[in-house]
């Protein structure tokens, strides 16, 4: 019998030393390393350059990457594994999703829930006047 994917999220901090070309590299070795062990990544959104909440490694700023798919549980090991070795990664957290998880983050890939402004551009635009 086969086993179930689980539905994950996953955050990780990138180092803010890197270049572009480097985060994107860092980006494309993990969305890979999922896909080629049959994870089906789902959302991916970068965040960008924020601010810590606390120094780490004299770091007062990262990289966020945020990607959500569908894996089998025992891909989640071998993922934070491949997190902790990788210098370029200050930070991570990998969950589990809910059904309720799963429910808010459909809504929120269709835009219904989530958007810093709710206000349609014509709104915006009347305002400004």
């Amino acid at each position: 019998m086969a086993e179930k994917l689980k539905n994950y999220e996953t955050v990780f901090i990138a180092t803010p030393v890197l270049s572009e070309e480097d985060f994107k590299q860092t980006v494309k070795g993990y969305t890979d390393f999922l896909k080629s062990n049959n994870a089906e990544i789902l959302n991916e959104e970068r965040w960008g350059l924020r601010q810590l909440a606390y120094p780490i490694d004299d770091k007062t700023t990262g990289i966020y990457y945020f990607i959500e798919f569908n894996a089998k549980p025992e891909l989640i090991d071998q993922l934070e594994l491949n997190f902790r070795r990788d210098t370029n990664i200050i930070r991570f957290l990998t969950s589990v999703l809910d059904k309720y998880g799963i429910e808010y983050n459909e809504k929120r890939r269709k835009g219904e829930i989530g958007r810093k402004n709710t206000q349609t551009e014509e709104e915006q635009q009347e305002e400004a006047e």
